[in-house]
């Protein structure tokens, strides 16, 4: 009866804190075929565009877009496209910020923990013994850095692409003006930060189902919805200042950096709501799965 007691203690050297180390997750990532393939349509999409440009003829100048502060103002960006590398890699944010960057979001923070669910491993990586809060912490990191590497792909590559194929010069803005060469590259990088942030709240509910189903399509799937729904909500004007309560309102205020005068005001704002839905889906995450019984 009283060996029970001594089963509590650990072995010689374990350290909870070193069990699933970051290297070794994110080479798990890295070698999944869907990582690669989502890597390939992000750096493939600016070469598509360059194509359909010459085809065209040139960006169409009676289309135009949200942006500014909030997505209230109208730009065009597209009319701009061809000006300069730096217009071109701005222009295939424009595109792809409103769905196309949601979508590795969604799949590598809602494929992180439902993935091993559905292979039946989860047990056996528990029973390592990694601690939940570890295993959790880990996949979430890999997860958030991969999905910031793909954000960061597209405007490097866009930009490379779009400087061998319009040239070097500065940033025209619809509006008028222009910002010089060496301004136009902090202010996109401005941009991508502001973009990711704000993605950070598909990421908190993709990986908040991710912990609560075995099938990383529905996962996936529900962190895509919702940006669904958040652009359908926010399209209704009749919400009227309700509409500054989703994170879809302030998807495009990262036009604001790309202003002569640098416009903080959208994106603070954009910030603070993103990251307060994010930070409590991730709590929601890490005490649900705390206490979930795995038998995956």
């Amino acid at each position: 009866m009283s060996t029970v007691t001594t089963v509590q203690e650990v072995a010689p050297g374990y350290r909870a804190s070193r069990t699933l180390p970051l290297r070794v997750e994110a080479l798990r990532q890295w070698r999944r075929r869907r990582t690669l393939v989502m890597a390939g349509v992000l750096a493939a999409l600016p070469f598509i565009m360059i194509i359909a440009f010459a085809v065209g003829g040139g960006p169409d100048g009676g289309r135009g877009g949200r942006g500014g502060r909030g997505g209230n103002n109208r730009i065009t960006l597209i009319d701009t496209a061809t000006a300069s590398g730096a217009n071109f890699a701005a222009t295939c944010l424009f595109v792809s910020a409103g769905f196309l960057l949601v979508v590795p979001v969604a799949l590598f923070c809602g494929d992180t923990v439902a993935s091993e669910a559905s292979w039946s491993s989860l047990r056996y990586l528990l029973a390592s013994p990694v601690p939940r809060a570890r295993l959790l912490w880990s996949k979430l990191v890999v997860a958030l850095g991969f999905s910031l590497a793909a954000m960061v792909l597209l405007p490097v590559v866009a930009l490379a692409a779009g400087t061998a194929a319009y040239g070097w010069g500065p940033l025209k803005l619809p509006t008028g003006g222009a910002l010089a060469a060496g301004d136009a590259v902090p202010r996109l990088a401005l941009a991508v930060a502001f973009i990711f942030v704000s993605q950070l709240v598909t990421a908190g509910l993709a990986f908040w189902l991710s912990t609560r189903t075995d099938a990383p399509l529905g996962a996936v799937g529900g962190a895509v919805g919702l940006t669904i729904v958040g652009n359908v909500l926010d399209a209704v004007t009749a919400l009227g200042s309700w509409r500054e309560f989703l994170p879809a309102h302030w998807q495009f205020a990262w036009a604001d950096a790309l202003q002569p005068q640098l416009e903080w005001g959208g994106m603070v704002k954009g910030t603070v709501v993103s990251v307060s839905y994010a930070l409590v889906l991730f709590a929601l995450a890490f005490r649900g799965f705390s206490r979930k019984d795995i038998v995956s």
